[in-house]
């Protein structure tokens, strides 16, 4: 599944493996595409997801409220796999010790 008229320097892309969504997530993700990777996470209402950033350029504070959006609606069962990017941010924002940020 793939995003619908957002971005072009952005792709969000939803696998399914058993009971859990993986979400690749590519490009810039701000206030225009954010929503649309938090969408693209819990369409499809597998009990846990993994969110692939490591394609990720771009994530600002949208980012970030979509991201702390899916962790509160997947807890524990939330994996997040960031760019060194991403995971500046996280840093920046104190987020860098939550247990669903991946090394």
């Amino acid at each position: 599944m793939d995003q619908e008229g957002a971005d072009p320097n952005f792709t969000a892309t939803a696998a399914m493996e058993a009971d859990r969504v993986v979400v690749t997530v590519g490009g810039e993700v701000d206030m225009s595409t954010a929503d649309v990777m938090f969408e693209t996470s819990i369409r499809d209402g597998r009990p846990a997801a993994t969110l692939d950033l490591r394609a990720v350029t771009f994530f600002d504070s949208a980012a970030i409220h979509a991201l702390l959006r899916l962790a509160e609606h997947y807890g524990e069962r939330l994996t997040v796999l960031p760019s060194p990017q991403v995971r500046r941010v996280l840093e920046i924002s104190g987020l860098s010790t939550q247990p669903w940020l991946s090394d």
